[in-house]
């Protein structure tokens, strides 16, 4: 109602404005009022940007008490929920350790079974000309060429051939019915189909000879014999085993052999041959020997 509609209905009955008008203007006072809270409360709720369906925190974010509570993270707790668990408040959140690398396996190996020991003894012919280079490519030794107590060996052999004695004094003779020959000897260069050995007579004596063991399979190749008399052959490891007896006769004249004896014995351990006379038929009843060769 406009102030000249009031000035025409005019005072009240005390003076003042009538009742209708004041009810008028107690009603725009209450909408005034009424519009004034509404605008508060809707700047309040933009200010607060509050939200009746939030959206849910980044992973890794922080959370408000109050509010639901994630799996694996303790409830009222605040801290950061990770792949790896909870985190305390002010740390790092934990890492996973790095997967180890598997280290290659250290089961030991089964160290070999130690090489059974062999030794086999046949007889064979010998030729009328041994070639002792051809024969022995890891060693040889030839007795009586240059003197009853010395040898001539193969140059830079192994060395595995050993003259270990034996009871009787030794001579030397050049009538071996077979000739020995080499290219590779010291200190004798070579020889042509040399005759010479080296002998003892009476019995019980002879000689001993040895071959080193290395863990192979070797073949030794033993040239021997003997004037007017019975030898006897006893070849032995001396690791331990049998030992393998071989006998040879002739009341007569001179007789020469060659037995080929295979063998293994283990580093350390060797190959041992006794050549020795058993029975005499005369004289000085003998045996002797012309060489030894290793392959």
């Amino acid at each position: 109602m406009t102030d000249d509609q009031v000035r025409r209905i005019g005072p009240g009955p005390t003076g003042g404005p009538t009742p209708r008008i004041a009810r008028h203007r107690h009603r725009r006072r209450g909408v005034i009022e009424s519009v004034t809270a509404l605008a508060c409360l809707l700047a309040v709720v933009a200010y607060l940007n509050l939200d009746t369906d939030p959206e849910p925190p980044a992973p890794g974010g922080d959370f408000s008490a109050g509010e639901p509570t994630v799996a694996g993270r303790p409830t009222g707790l605040p801290g950061t929920v990770t792949e790896a668990g909870v985190a305390s408040p002010g740390l790092k959140p934990r890492q996973r350790p790095p997967s180890p690398t598997p280290s290659p396996s250290t089961t030991p190996m089964p160290s070999p079974e130690p090489a059974t020991p062999v030794l086999t003894v046949a007889e064979a012919e010998v030729p009328a000309v041994v070639d002792l280079t051809g024969l022995g490519t890891r060693d040889w030794v030839h007795w009586g060429l240059v003197g009853p107590d010395r040898t001539v060996r193969k140059r830079d052999g192994s060395g595995e051939i050993r003259d270990e004695g034996g009871r009787g004094q030794r001579g030397t003779y050049d009538t071996n019915p077979e000739g020995f020959s080499w290219r590779d000897g010291a200190p004798v260069g070579s020889a042509d189909a040399t005759p010479t050995g080296t002998y003892a007579c009476g019995v019980g004596n002879g000689f001993v000879l040895s071959v080193a063991g290395s863990g192979e399979l070797r073949t030794v190749h033993l040239f021997a014999g003997l004037w007017m008399s019975r030898g006897r052959l006893d070849v032995r490891l001396s690791s331990g085993g049998p030992t393998t007896m071989l006998r040879l006769e002739d009341p007569h004249t001179n007789h020469t052999a060659q037995w080929v004896i295979r063998f293994r014995a283990p580093r350390g351990q060797k190959l041992v041959m006794s050549w020795t006379t058993e029975q005499t038929f005369g004289g000085c009843g003998n045996v002797g020997v012309q060489a030894v060769a290793l392959r």
